[in-house]
């Protein structure tokens, strides 16, 4: 999708999904409890995503928690969701799917007993999930892919660190492929999936400098594997190499400032969760005819099937202003 698509597309998104958060006049009452399940609610990514469910569940005077694994595991999130499907009687459900086919099963569960899903950050499309909150991660990629192109003078090998069975890091790499297509001086040498685990990431990345690896750049589709890159690149006094992230990890943006790693692509997890949480409550106070509609096949759906909250490319050039303008999230309860 081209750029000036991605805009068309999000002002249409935006002209659909307002009347849903300006209808008021709904009174909350005790029973409404919203959850944010999450796939590693440590990180300080979802710490970020926590707030802002909790700013939008303070406005409505309800009940709010995010629940999820402290370290990556698709499998625990899976029974985290379950947990609260069947113990904590939710309002509506916000989920990152760190697994697509994993959460599915769970995903539709909900829907079937009238409990609206909406996924955000990653997807689960296959799913009854209602619509799906979060980036365009193929832009994203592409955004990330220019950055290397232009600091590689369009030649050299890259290793990629991602995890490979989530569809958003999926979309983020066809996006790099795409823009590496026209280069075909640039090569993926080696993708490797740091499975959660960012030590992964720092034992790979010593092991291309002891070895001196012909690699001349690392690219981070996730939050967790460029802060150790840029630990071993320090330690090991490497220069020249290129570095590209994903997200605003402090360990990140410290980085950036010491010229450690070049550039990383913010996506906007705060806004992903309170306008999530927003939608979720409009949809309990406004209840549509049905879940189970098709509404991504419905040509009159009063929904989006996706909503796309937009990116930050950060450099040197404005990493300061951008710190300066987004102090640390508080966590959630």
């Amino acid at each position: 999708m081209s750029r000036k698509n991605v805009l068309l597309h999000s002002i249409l998104i935006g002209a659909l999904a307002l009347p849903l958060l300006n209808c008021g006049g709904s009174e909350h009452d005790a029973a409404e409890a919203y959850f944010l399940v999450t796939s590693n609610k440590k990180i300080p990514y979802w710490q970020a995503a926590a707030a802002g469910f909790g700013q939008a569940a303070g406005e409505f005077k309800v009940r709010w928690e995010m629940v999820g694994p402290e370290t990556y595991d698709p499998q625990a999130e899976k029974e985290e969701f379950q947990k609260v499907l069947s113990q904590r009687k939710p309002t509506g459900i916000l989920v990152s799917a760190a697994d697509p086919e994993v959460m599915k099963p769970e995903i539709d569960a909900a829907i079937a007993q009238g409990i609206p899903v909406i996924t955000i950050d990653s997807d689960s499309p296959s799913s009854k999930r209602l619509l799906f909150i979060g980036t365009n991660n193929y832009d994203a990629g592409q955004t990330g892919a220019n950055v290397v192109a232009r600091q590689l003078q369009g030649k050299g090998n890259v290793v990629v660190f991602t995890m490979p069975g989530q569809a958003n890091l999926k979309e983020r790499l066809h996006g790099y492929e795409q823009v590496f297509r026209g280069h075909p001086g640039i090569k993926i040498v080696e993708i490797v999936d740091i499975k959660g685990d960012p030590t992964i990431a720092f034992d790979k990345t010593s092991d291309i400098v002891a070895k001196n690896a012909p690699v001349d750049a690392f690219v981070c589709l996730e939050a967790q594997a460029c802060p150790e890159v840029a630990e071993v690149l320090s330690r090991k006094q490497v220069k020249g190499k290129t570095v590209v992230s994903m997200d605003t990890d402090p360990r990140t943006l410290d980085a950036i400032q010491k010229g450690l790693i070049v550039a990383t692509i913010a996506q906007k997890p705060f806004t992903m969760a309170y306008f999530g949480a927003k939608l979720l409550d409009q949809l309990y106070h406004h209840k549509l005819p049905s879940l189970e509609v098709a509404w991504a096949q419905d040509a009159r759906s009063p929904l989006p099937s996706f909503i796309d909250t937009g990116t930050t490319l950060i450099d040197k050039n404005n990493v300061d202003a951008f710190l300066k303008a987004n102090p640390p999230a508080q966590k959630g309860n």
